[in-house]
C-alpha cells in the first residue's frame, strides 16, 4: 500500500513523531495505523534504553496549582541539555505530569521509591485477605502477586494511566518524549500539597 501525506499527517497528529518516522511506520506496516503505532511505541522504547545511561542535569521544576487553590504540585523533571529544556514540548511534558500528580496522587515515582515496609504491609494484607476468601495455598502467591501488580499501577507515577490518554501509561509518555526530542529524560522527584493536610 503506498503511503500517503494524509496517512502521515495523521499519524503525526496522533504522535507527535517527525515526518520521516511516521513515513517508515506506516511503511513497515503497509499503511496500517495500529500497526504504525505499535511500530513508533517500539522504536521509542528502543531509544529510550539506549539513552538511559545518560546524564541528566538540565531540566525544569514545574508548579501546578489546581482552580481553587488548595491542591499544588511540584515537579521536577530532568533532560540532557537547557536547550530542550526550553522547548515547549518539554514544557508541556513536565506540566502534564504536574497535572497527573495533583489528580491521582501517587506516592512515588516509580516502585524502588516506595517505603519497603508499606510494600511488605501491603503483600501481607492481600495474603491474608486471599486466605480469609478461601483461595487455595498454591494459587495464593500469584493472587498477591496480581493484586500488587495493581497497588503499583495505582501508586507508582510511571505505571500510572496517563489522565489525558488512559491507553498508555505515564512512563509511555515519557517514552515518547525521549525518542522525540532526543534525550534522556527522567521524573527524578515531586511533591503534592493539598491544604490542611499533615
Amino acid at each position: 500500500m503506498a503511503v500517503t501525506t494524509e496517512m502521515i499527517k495523521a499519524l503525526r497528529e496522533r504522535t507527535g513523531a517527525g515526518v520521516l518516522d511516521c513515513k517508515k511506520a506506516l511503511e513497515a506496516s503497509d499503511g496500517d495505523m495500529e500497526e504504525a503505532l505499535r511500530y513508533l511505541r517500539e522504536r521509542g522504547v528502543q531509544i529510550a534504553a539506549k539513552k538511559a545511561r545518560r546524564t541528566t542535569k538540565e531540566g525544569l521544576i514545574v508548579a501546578y496549582v489546581h482552580p481553587g487553590d488548595k491542591l499544588g504540585v511540584l515537579v521536577e523533571v530532568n533532560c540532557e541539555t537547557d536547550f530542550v529544556a526550553r522547548t515547549e514540548e518539554f514544557r508541556r511534558l513536565a506540566r502534564d505530569i504536574a497535572m497527573q500528580v495533583a489528580a491521582t496522587a501517587p506516592l512515588s515515582v516509580d516502585r524502588e521509591g516506595l517505603p519497603k515496609d508499606l510494600v511488605e504491609k501491603e503483600k501481607e494484607f492481600y495474603r491474608s485477605q486471599a486466605l480469609r476468601e478461601g483461595k487455595p495455598e498454591k494459587v495464593v502467591d500469584r493472587i498477591v502477586e496480581g493484586r500488587m501488580e495493581k497497588f503499583y499501577q495505582e501508586n507508582c507515577l510511571l505505571e500510572q494511566p496517563f489522565i489525558k490518554d488512559p491507553e498508555r501509561t505515564v512512563r509511555d509518555v515519557v517514552t515518547e518524549a525521549i525518542a522525540k526530542l532526543g534525550e534522556n529524560i527522567i521524573v527524578r522527584r515531586f511533591v503534592r500539597y493539598r491544604l490542611g493536610e499533615e
